[in-house]
């Protein structure tokens, strides 16, 4: 009988499967991808109109895919207004808190921040 604070028991815990570090590495080279491709703006655009160039050619040849396409462009309309609108909206904030004086100047800089960001959007 071992009572010695578990120096029998079995390890798992310590080494990670290959499987959790062939998912590890697959998930660093992804993201190192990812980072590498942020500065390159204009061939993310020129790659994306080439998909979906691509995926209309296929749906119009196949006569096909027609619900899925719809889903596809509910989602991305979707996507559209959250990466054109405003994370805090002013009017709608004003209709939450209810009238109040002003604390600041009007003409104070106030940036632009988009409920979702550019990378994300893509």
């Amino acid at each position: 009988m071992n009572m010695g604070g578990g120096a029998g028991v079995a390890d798992d815990n310590t080494a990670p499967s290959a499987v959790t570090q062939f998912s590890h590495a697959v998930w660093r080279r992804y993201q190192h991808l990812l980072d590498k491709s942020t500065p390159l703006v204009l061939y993310r655009w020129i790659f994306l109109a080439v998909i979906a160039f691509v995926y209309a050619l296929r749906v119009y040849l196949l006569q096909g895919f027609y619900i899925i396409t719809y889903g596809l462009g509910i989602y991305i309309l979707q996507l559209l207004i959250a990466f054109l609108s405003p994370q805090v909206d002013p009017e709608i904030q004003e209709l939450t808190d209810g009238p109040s004086l002003p604390t600041r100047g009007s003409d104070e800089f106030r940036p632009f921040v988009r409920r979702l960001p550019e990378f994300k959007f893509w």
